[in-house]
Protein backbone atom coordinates (compact mmCIF):
# COMPACT_ATOMS: atom_id res chain seq x y z
CA UNK A 1 0.00 0.00 0.00
CA UNK A 2 0.82 3.88 -0.45
CA UNK A 3 1.77 5.91 2.33
CA UNK A 4 -0.60 7.68 1.60
CA UNK A 5 -3.18 5.00 1.74
CA UNK A 6 -1.84 3.81 5.05
CA UNK A 7 -2.56 6.61 6.79
CA UNK A 8 -5.99 6.89 5.51
CA UNK A 9 -6.36 3.37 6.88
CA UNK A 10 -4.88 4.89 9.96
CA UNK A 11 -7.38 7.84 10.24
CA UNK A 12 -10.03 5.30 9.64
CA UNK A 13 -9.10 2.88 12.82
CA UNK A 14 -8.79 5.76 14.99
CA UNK A 15 -12.29 7.45 14.43
CA UNK A 16 -14.12 4.09 14.42
CA UNK A 17 -12.62 3.62 18.59
CA UNK A 18 -12.32 7.42 18.58
CA UNK A 19 -12.27 7.09 22.82
CA UNK A 20 -9.85 4.80 23.11
CA UNK A 21 -8.04 6.47 20.65
CA UNK A 22 -7.94 9.39 22.56
CA UNK A 23 -7.54 7.91 25.62
CA UNK A 24 -4.21 6.39 24.10
CA UNK A 25 -3.20 9.97 22.79
CA UNK A 26 -3.64 11.49 26.34
CA UNK A 27 -0.06 10.57 27.72
CA UNK A 28 1.26 11.83 24.23
CA UNK A 29 -0.91 15.18 24.69
CA UNK A 30 0.26 15.41 27.94
CA UNK A 31 3.52 14.97 27.41
CA UNK A 32 4.04 17.17 24.44
CA UNK A 33 2.26 20.27 26.49
CA UNK A 34 4.62 19.42 29.50
CA UNK A 35 7.84 19.50 27.35
CA UNK A 36 6.64 23.18 25.34
CA UNK A 37 5.51 24.64 28.61
CA UNK A 38 8.82 24.02 30.97
CA UNK A 39 10.96 24.89 27.64
CA UNK A 40 9.40 28.09 27.62
CA UNK A 41 9.64 28.89 31.45
CA UNK A 42 13.35 28.03 31.38
CA UNK A 43 14.26 30.35 28.16
CA UNK A 44 11.95 33.12 29.69
CA UNK A 45 14.41 32.53 33.00
CA UNK A 46 17.26 32.59 30.52
CA UNK A 47 16.09 35.56 28.72
CA UNK A 48 14.92 37.97 32.03
CA UNK A 49 18.65 36.69 33.55
CA UNK A 50 20.14 37.66 30.15
CA UNK A 51 18.74 40.64 30.09
CA UNK A 52 19.85 41.84 33.64
CA UNK A 53 23.11 41.16 33.09
CA UNK A 54 22.86 43.79 29.96
CA UNK A 55 21.85 46.08 32.38
CA UNK A 56 25.00 45.93 34.04
CA UNK A 57 26.79 46.14 30.78
CA UNK A 58 28.25 43.19 29.43
CA UNK A 59 31.06 44.98 27.62
CA UNK A 60 32.04 46.85 30.95
CA UNK A 61 35.34 46.70 32.78
CA UNK A 62 35.83 47.83 36.35
CA UNK A 63 39.15 49.00 37.55
CA UNK A 64 39.29 49.31 41.39
CA UNK A 65 41.88 49.92 43.47
CA UNK A 66 44.09 47.26 44.86
CA UNK A 67 44.85 45.43 48.43
CA UNK A 68 46.96 47.80 50.54
CA UNK A 69 49.98 45.60 52.68
CA UNK A 70 51.99 46.54 56.05
CA UNK A 71 54.13 44.76 57.94
CA UNK A 72 52.69 41.73 56.07
CA UNK A 73 49.17 42.05 57.04
CA UNK A 74 46.31 42.60 53.63
CA UNK A 75 44.08 45.49 54.08
CA UNK A 76 42.19 43.30 51.44
CA UNK A 77 40.92 44.83 48.12
CA UNK A 78 39.85 48.75 47.96
CA UNK A 79 42.15 49.88 50.73
CA UNK A 80 44.83 50.96 48.42
CA UNK A 81 44.49 54.68 47.44
CA UNK A 82 45.84 54.29 43.99
CA UNK A 83 43.28 55.11 41.31
CA UNK A 84 43.08 58.83 40.01
CA UNK A 85 41.92 61.12 37.96
CA UNK A 86 44.68 61.17 35.92
CA UNK A 87 44.73 57.63 35.12
CA UNK A 88 41.02 58.36 33.74
CA UNK A 89 42.49 61.28 31.89
CA UNK A 90 45.08 58.53 30.56
CA UNK A 91 42.94 56.33 30.06
CA UNK A 92 40.83 58.58 27.94
CA UNK A 93 43.30 59.80 25.94
CA UNK A 94 45.57 56.70 25.13
CA UNK A 95 42.74 53.74 25.11
CA UNK A 96 42.27 52.27 21.53
CA UNK A 97 39.51 49.60 23.04
CA UNK A 98 37.69 51.44 25.68
CA UNK A 99 35.03 53.67 23.82
CA UNK A 100 33.89 55.67 27.21
CA UNK A 101 35.53 55.90 30.80
CA UNK A 102 34.18 57.44 33.74
CA UNK A 103 35.10 57.83 37.18
CA UNK A 104 33.39 57.06 39.99
CA UNK A 105 33.80 58.26 43.56
CA UNK A 106 31.52 56.49 46.17
CA UNK A 107 30.31 57.26 49.55
CA UNK A 108 26.98 56.51 51.27
CA UNK A 109 24.98 59.33 52.92
CA UNK A 110 21.87 60.28 54.94
CA UNK A 111 19.42 61.88 52.33
CA UNK A 112 16.18 63.80 53.80
CA UNK A 113 13.57 64.99 51.60
CA UNK A 114 10.90 66.60 53.87
CA UNK A 115 10.21 64.43 56.84
CA UNK A 116 11.68 61.28 55.08
CA UNK A 117 14.77 59.81 55.05
CA UNK A 118 16.35 56.82 53.41
CA UNK A 119 20.34 56.06 53.57
CA UNK A 120 21.64 55.30 50.30
CA UNK A 121 24.37 54.86 47.84
CA UNK A 122 26.18 58.52 46.40
CA UNK A 123 27.99 58.24 43.12
CA UNK A 124 29.93 60.71 41.57
CA UNK A 125 30.36 60.12 38.15
CA UNK A 126 30.77 61.62 34.63
CA UNK A 127 28.58 62.06 31.64
CA UNK A 128 29.87 59.23 30.42
CA UNK A 129 28.39 56.60 33.17
CA UNK A 130 25.01 56.59 32.14
CA UNK A 131 26.04 54.70 28.70
CA UNK A 132 28.43 52.49 30.02
CA UNK A 133 25.74 51.41 32.80
CA UNK A 134 23.25 51.74 30.33
CA UNK A 135 21.01 53.73 32.45
CA UNK A 136 18.59 55.64 30.60
CA UNK A 137 16.12 58.70 32.02
CA UNK A 138 12.24 58.23 32.86
CA UNK A 139 11.75 61.64 33.62
CA UNK A 140 13.37 65.09 34.21
CA UNK A 141 16.97 65.53 32.38
CA UNK A 142 20.62 63.73 33.01
CA UNK A 143 23.77 65.24 33.84
CA UNK A 144 25.38 67.66 31.27
CA UNK A 145 28.66 69.34 30.90
CA UNK A 146 27.84 72.71 32.71
CA UNK A 147 27.09 70.09 35.87
CA UNK A 148 30.40 68.61 35.83
CA UNK A 149 32.64 71.70 35.24
CA UNK A 150 30.33 73.89 37.84
CA UNK A 151 30.40 71.56 40.75
CA UNK A 152 26.67 71.66 40.56
CA UNK A 153 24.81 70.47 43.50
CA UNK A 154 22.42 68.58 41.15
CA UNK A 155 21.00 64.82 41.40
CA UNK A 156 19.75 62.24 39.12
CA UNK A 157 18.16 59.40 41.50
CA UNK A 158 16.91 55.80 41.05
CA UNK A 159 13.22 54.35 41.62
CA UNK A 160 14.25 53.26 45.26
CA UNK A 161 15.10 56.69 45.89
CA UNK A 162 12.11 57.98 44.70
CA UNK A 163 9.76 55.77 46.29
CA UNK A 164 11.45 55.89 49.93
CA UNK A 165 11.67 59.81 49.74
CA UNK A 166 8.64 61.15 47.51
CA UNK A 167 6.12 58.16 47.32
CA UNK A 168 4.11 59.59 44.88
CA UNK A 169 5.07 62.90 44.73
CA UNK A 170 7.33 64.33 41.83
CA UNK A 171 10.55 64.69 42.22
CA UNK A 172 11.48 67.12 39.88
CA UNK A 173 12.72 70.01 40.53
CA UNK A 174 12.82 69.55 44.63
CA UNK A 175 15.32 69.93 47.32
CA UNK A 176 16.87 67.04 48.81
CA UNK A 177 19.73 67.10 51.79
CA UNK A 178 22.79 64.71 51.99
CA UNK A 179 24.65 65.67 54.87
CA UNK A 180 22.91 68.86 54.98
CA UNK A 181 23.91 69.66 51.65
CA UNK A 182 21.27 70.98 49.63
CA UNK A 183 21.02 69.29 46.44
CA UNK A 184 18.38 69.22 43.50
CA UNK A 185 16.99 66.59 41.73
CA UNK A 186 16.80 67.14 38.01
CA UNK A 187 16.20 63.60 36.97
CA UNK A 188 15.10 60.15 37.71
CA UNK A 189 16.39 56.68 35.99
CA UNK A 190 14.48 54.04 34.82
CA UNK A 191 13.70 51.33 36.69
CA UNK A 192 16.93 48.16 36.26
CA UNK A 193 15.06 46.19 38.98
CA UNK A 194 17.54 43.98 41.02
CA UNK A 195 20.95 42.07 39.93
CA UNK A 196 21.31 38.53 39.50
CA UNK A 197 23.11 38.52 42.83
CA UNK A 198 19.85 40.38 43.94
CA UNK A 199 21.16 43.93 44.76
CA UNK A 200 19.18 46.53 44.11
CA UNK A 201 20.22 48.60 41.06
CA UNK A 202 17.82 51.32 41.76
CA UNK A 203 18.53 52.53 45.38
CA UNK A 204 21.19 54.84 44.03
CA UNK A 205 21.85 58.61 43.32
CA UNK A 206 24.34 60.23 40.50
CA UNK A 207 25.65 63.12 41.55
CA UNK A 208 28.47 64.79 39.33
CA UNK A 209 31.83 63.13 39.86
CA UNK A 210 33.10 66.97 40.39
CA UNK A 211 31.11 67.67 43.44
CA UNK A 212 31.08 64.96 45.33
CA UNK A 213 35.02 64.79 44.78
CA UNK A 214 34.75 68.51 46.35
CA UNK A 215 31.97 68.51 48.60
CA UNK A 216 31.30 64.77 50.07
CA UNK A 217 34.45 62.71 49.61
CA UNK A 218 36.94 64.97 50.64
CA UNK A 219 39.92 63.00 49.01
CA UNK A 220 41.79 63.51 45.81
CA UNK A 221 41.46 59.56 44.74
CA UNK A 222 38.84 57.64 43.01
CA UNK A 223 36.75 54.19 44.18
CA UNK A 224 36.44 52.68 40.55
CA UNK A 225 36.96 53.63 36.69
CA UNK A 226 34.31 52.57 34.58
CA UNK A 227 35.17 51.77 30.80
CA UNK A 228 33.31 50.14 28.16
CA UNK A 229 34.34 48.58 26.03
CA UNK A 230 33.78 49.12 22.06
CA UNK A 231 32.34 45.43 21.68
CA UNK A 232 31.66 42.76 24.32
CA UNK A 233 33.77 40.61 22.24
CA UNK A 234 36.81 43.15 22.80
CA UNK A 235 36.74 42.94 26.67
CA UNK A 236 39.87 40.65 26.81
CA UNK A 237 41.69 42.98 24.56
CA UNK A 238 40.62 46.26 26.14
CA UNK A 239 41.50 44.24 29.53
CA UNK A 240 44.91 43.76 28.54
CA UNK A 241 45.12 47.77 27.41
CA UNK A 242 43.86 48.75 30.00
CA UNK A 243 46.23 47.04 32.51
CA UNK A 244 48.95 48.19 30.10
CA UNK A 245 48.41 51.80 30.44
CA UNK A 246 48.06 51.73 33.99
CA UNK A 247 51.17 50.07 34.93
CA UNK A 248 53.29 52.50 32.54
CA UNK A 249 50.89 54.87 34.98
CA UNK A 250 52.01 53.60 38.42
CA UNK A 251 55.60 52.58 37.63
CA UNK A 252 54.88 49.33 37.66
CA UNK A 253 57.37 46.90 36.31
CA UNK A 254 57.93 43.13 35.58
CA UNK A 255 56.60 41.07 38.72
CA UNK A 256 56.16 43.87 40.81
CA UNK A 257 52.71 43.49 42.29
CA UNK A 258 49.77 45.60 40.95
CA UNK A 259 48.44 48.23 43.08
CA UNK A 260 44.87 47.95 41.24
CA UNK A 261 42.41 45.34 40.14
CA UNK A 262 40.77 44.50 36.40
CA UNK A 263 37.12 43.22 36.57
CA UNK A 264 34.37 42.23 33.90
CA UNK A 265 31.09 40.90 33.85
CA UNK A 266 32.11 37.92 31.41
CA UNK A 267 32.60 35.36 34.59
CA UNK A 268 28.95 36.30 35.70
CA UNK A 269 27.11 35.71 32.66
CA UNK A 270 28.95 32.65 31.76
CA UNK A 271 27.66 31.35 35.29
CA UNK A 272 24.29 32.54 34.70
CA UNK A 273 23.72 31.26 31.40
CA UNK A 274 24.96 27.63 32.43
CA UNK A 275 22.73 27.82 35.46
CA UNK A 276 19.74 28.60 33.19
CA UNK A 277 21.03 25.98 30.90
CA UNK A 278 21.11 23.46 33.26
CA UNK A 279 17.50 24.36 34.21
CA UNK A 280 16.14 23.96 30.93
CA UNK A 281 18.07 20.91 30.57
CA UNK A 282 16.40 19.42 33.78
CA UNK A 283 12.84 20.49 33.21
CA UNK A 284 13.00 19.23 29.58
CA UNK A 285 14.12 15.89 31.01
CA UNK A 286 11.17 16.12 33.69
CA UNK A 287 8.49 16.80 31.05
CA UNK A 288 10.28 14.09 28.68
CA UNK A 289 9.53 11.06 30.86
CA UNK A 290 5.46 12.08 30.57
CA UNK A 291 6.31 11.26 26.42
CA UNK A 292 7.44 7.85 27.48
CA UNK A 293 4.97 6.98 29.58
CA UNK A 294 2.38 8.28 26.69
CA UNK A 295 4.55 5.53 24.13
CA UNK A 296 3.87 3.25 26.94
CA UNK A 297 0.38 3.69 26.91
CA UNK A 298 0.58 3.69 22.93
CA UNK A 299 2.20 0.45 23.22
CA UNK A 300 0.05 -1.21 25.36
CA UNK A 301 -3.03 0.02 23.34
CA UNK A 302 -1.66 -0.85 20.21
CA UNK A 303 -1.20 -4.53 21.59
CA UNK A 304 -4.76 -4.64 22.78
CA UNK A 305 -5.72 -3.58 19.11
CA UNK A 306 -2.99 -6.32 17.64
CA UNK A 307 -4.89 -8.87 19.78
CA UNK A 308 -8.62 -7.57 18.72
CA UNK A 309 -7.85 -7.12 14.76
CA UNK A 310 -6.27 -10.59 14.49
CA UNK A 311 -8.87 -12.06 12.22
CA UNK A 312 -9.04 -8.38 9.97
CA UNK A 313 -5.33 -9.48 10.05
CA UNK A 314 -6.10 -12.61 9.29
CA UNK A 315 -8.33 -11.59 6.15
CA UNK A 316 -5.58 -9.34 4.77
CA UNK A 317 -2.94 -11.61 4.85
CA UNK A 318 -5.65 -14.17 2.95
CA UNK A 319 -6.40 -11.64 0.33
CA UNK A 320 -2.19 -11.14 -0.46
CA UNK A 321 -1.29 -8.70 2.00
CA UNK A 322 2.36 -9.18 2.93
CA UNK A 323 4.00 -8.86 6.45
CA UNK A 324 5.58 -5.57 5.48
CA UNK A 325 2.23 -4.20 4.78
CA UNK A 326 0.51 -5.68 8.12
CA UNK A 327 3.55 -4.35 9.88
CA UNK A 328 3.55 -0.56 8.06
CA UNK A 329 -0.41 -0.70 8.63
CA UNK A 330 0.39 -0.77 12.32
CA UNK A 331 3.41 1.39 12.89
CA UNK A 332 1.71 4.17 10.46
CA UNK A 333 -0.97 3.67 12.85
CA UNK A 334 0.88 4.02 16.27
CA UNK A 335 2.61 7.16 14.27
CA UNK A 336 -0.15 9.07 13.39
CA UNK A 337 -2.07 8.70 16.58
CA UNK A 338 1.56 10.47 18.75
CA UNK A 339 1.67 12.60 15.83
CA UNK A 340 -2.02 13.86 15.96
CA UNK A 341 -1.50 13.62 20.03
CA UNK A 342 2.07 15.84 19.60
CA UNK A 343 -0.24 18.68 17.78
CA UNK A 344 -2.72 18.87 20.57
CA UNK A 345 -0.46 18.68 23.01
CA UNK A 346 1.86 21.21 21.55
CA UNK A 347 -1.20 23.71 21.16
CA UNK A 348 -2.00 23.15 24.50
CA UNK A 349 1.46 23.94 25.75
CA UNK A 350 1.26 27.14 24.06
CA UNK A 351 -1.71 28.03 25.88
CA UNK A 352 -1.11 26.90 29.07
CA UNK A 353 1.87 28.89 28.62
CA UNK A 354 0.51 31.76 27.95
CA UNK A 355 -1.89 31.82 30.38
CA UNK A 356 0.98 30.79 33.28
CA UNK A 357 2.85 34.13 32.02
CA UNK A 358 -0.01 35.98 32.72
CA UNK A 359 -1.26 35.21 35.80
CA UNK A 360 2.22 34.66 37.42
CA UNK A 361 3.97 37.53 35.53
CA UNK A 362 7.10 35.10 34.66
CA UNK A 363 8.78 35.78 31.74
CA UNK A 364 8.36 32.81 29.29
CA UNK A 365 9.72 31.97 25.79
CA UNK A 366 8.18 29.31 22.93
CA UNK A 367 10.51 28.65 20.32
CA UNK A 368 10.06 26.95 17.34
CA UNK A 369 12.63 24.80 18.18
CA UNK A 370 11.50 23.65 21.33
CA UNK A 371 7.52 22.88 19.02
CA UNK A 372 9.50 21.04 16.94
CA UNK A 373 11.51 18.96 19.30
CA UNK A 374 8.24 18.26 20.90
CA UNK A 375 6.67 17.09 18.10
CA UNK A 376 9.97 15.02 16.72
CA UNK A 377 10.12 13.14 19.99
CA UNK A 378 6.75 12.61 19.76
CA UNK A 379 7.13 11.11 16.29
CA UNK A 380 10.24 8.84 17.77
CA UNK A 381 7.65 7.11 20.71
CA UNK A 382 5.14 6.09 17.86
CA UNK A 383 7.70 4.68 15.80
CA UNK A 384 9.67 3.12 19.10
CA UNK A 385 6.79 1.94 21.25
CA UNK A 386 4.57 0.98 17.99
CA UNK A 387 7.16 -0.99 16.44
CA UNK A 388 6.75 -3.71 18.34
CA UNK A 389 2.69 -4.27 18.32
CA UNK A 390 3.36 -3.73 14.58
CA UNK A 391 5.52 -6.97 14.67
CA UNK A 392 3.82 -8.79 16.72
CA UNK A 393 0.80 -8.20 13.96
CA UNK A 394 3.04 -9.09 10.98
CA UNK A 395 4.39 -12.37 12.84
CA UNK A 396 0.98 -13.75 12.83
CA UNK A 397 -0.07 -16.85 10.89
CA UNK A 398 -2.65 -16.31 8.34
CA UNK A 399 -4.56 -19.72 9.04
CA UNK A 400 -4.25 -19.29 12.65
CA UNK A 401 -5.63 -15.58 12.47
CA UNK A 402 -8.46 -16.74 10.54
CA UNK A 403 -9.76 -19.53 13.04
CA UNK A 404 -8.95 -16.70 16.07
CA UNK A 405 -12.56 -16.06 17.78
Amino acid sequence: MTLRRLISVALGSIRRNAARSLLTMLGVVIGVASVVVMVAIGKGAEAEIGARIANLGTNLVIVTPGSQSKTGVSGGANSMDSLTLEDVDKLTRESLEAEKVSPVIQTYGMVVAGNNNWRTQVYGVDLSYFDIRRWTIASGRGLDDNDVRGHRKVAVIGKTNVDMLFGEEDPIGKTIRVRNIPIEVVGILQSKGPTPDGADQDDVMLLPYTTVHARFAGRSFIAQILLSARSEAGVPEALKEVRAILRESHGIQGKMEEDFTLRDQSALAATAKGTTEVMTTLLLVVASVSLVVGGIGIMNIMLVSVTERTREIGIRRALGARRRDVLMQFLVEAIVLSSLGGLIGAGLGMAVTALVGSLTGWATVVTAQSVLLALSFAVGVGVFFGWYPARRAAALDPIEALRFQ
